[in-house]
């Protein structure tokens, strides 16, 4: 069992070992953490980055939607960000800045009933910002980062850094980086609107998600990317897969890109049924998917297609 270095500076967070991870992600799966941390705030977790042994592997989480933790868990030290990074401000006439914490929704209706326009669409991502910049999550045809105009990060030692987005390699899903740091924070750039305008607009896209999307059920979210010029549900249903199960996991008769956890299913059976999706479709029609899910953890049992 790995374990924290002797800290010299007492935390006030919660500190656990060998610490129940499936309730904690949206799939509601998954083996246990060597050590789950959720700090007090954002200087309580420079504490623990600072005194935590330099070997220890590092995973963050945040609402545990697009990440698929395996049924062995997860070795080193797991963050839980989600319900301690939250902090939600006006900085500006047109900003606003938000830790990587808070559900993208919150982020959405806080922006709106400040009279600013422009973050309507993070409404439609079931995650929380740290979530959305790793990944330049999007919705509604808007990404994260084409509103970002500064975030902060925290490196391995807990020190914390100030970036602009011409420091990062962004695309679609993808956000990369020379360096080994971790979003803890954002700004937002957005425009003047009409509050009531804004809120409409959010529970308009929220209608329009739930009539064409499961929800109200444990899934990740969208499973893979959609290809250039395509979209993965479209080629999924043409193969046949909707309602195709293994285990406890089944592809969704409502979406084809999301896959369900019908209430038994293991990590293991999800993992098998996201491999026999990709392979099906590749075979069918020449399509490799690539996942948006990200994989984590280790295995009890080898998985394969």
């Amino acid at each position: 069992m790995m374990a924290a270095r002797q800290t010299s500076t007492p935390l006030r967070g919660t500190l656990r070992s060998d610490a129940p991870l499936a309730k904690l992600t949206t799939w509601r799966v998954g083996g246990p953490a060597d050590l789950l941390f959720k700090p007090a705030d954002l200087a309580d977790l420079q504490a623990f980055l600072a005194d935590l042994d330099e070997a220890m592997p590092l995973t963050w989480l945040g609402l545990g939607s697009n990440v698929l933790i395996r049924d062995g868990g997860i070795r080193g030290a797991v963050l839980l960000i989600h319900g301690a990074l939250e902090r939600l401000e006006q900085v500006g006439e047109r900003r606003i800045r938000a830790e990587a914490g808070l559900p993208c929704a919150k982020v959405a209706r806080f922006a709106a009933r400040q009279g600013l326009t422009g973050a309507e669409f993070l409404a439609g991502i079931p995650g929380t910002m740290g979530g959305a910049l790793a990944m330049n999550a999007g919705a509604f045809g808007t990404e994260t980062w084409s509103r970002v105009v500064a975030v902060e990060t925290l490196d391995r030692f807990g020190r914390l850094h100030r970036r602009t987005p011409e420091e990062f390699e962004i695309g679609y899903r993808h956000v990369a980086s020379a360096r080994e740091e971790w979003f803890v924070a954002c700004e937002l750039e957005l425009a003047h609107g009409d509050a009531e305008a804004s809120l409409g607009q959010i529970r308009e896209l929220l209608a329009r998600r739930g009539a064409t999307q499961p929800t109200g059920v444990a899934t990740c979210g969208s499973v893979f990317r959609n290809p250039p010029g395509d979209y993965a549900g479209r080629l999924i249903e043409a193969c046949g897969l909707k309602g195709y199960c293994i285990g406890g996991a089944c592809v969704s008769d409502k979406h084809g890109n999301f896959i369900l956890n019908t209430g038994d299913a293991t990590a293991a059976d999800l993992e098998r049924l996201i491999l026999h999706v990709q392979a099906t479709v590749e075979a069918q029609t020449g399509i490799r998917l690539e996942p948006e899910v990200r994989i984590l953890g280790e295995a009890n049992k080898e998985v394969s297609s």
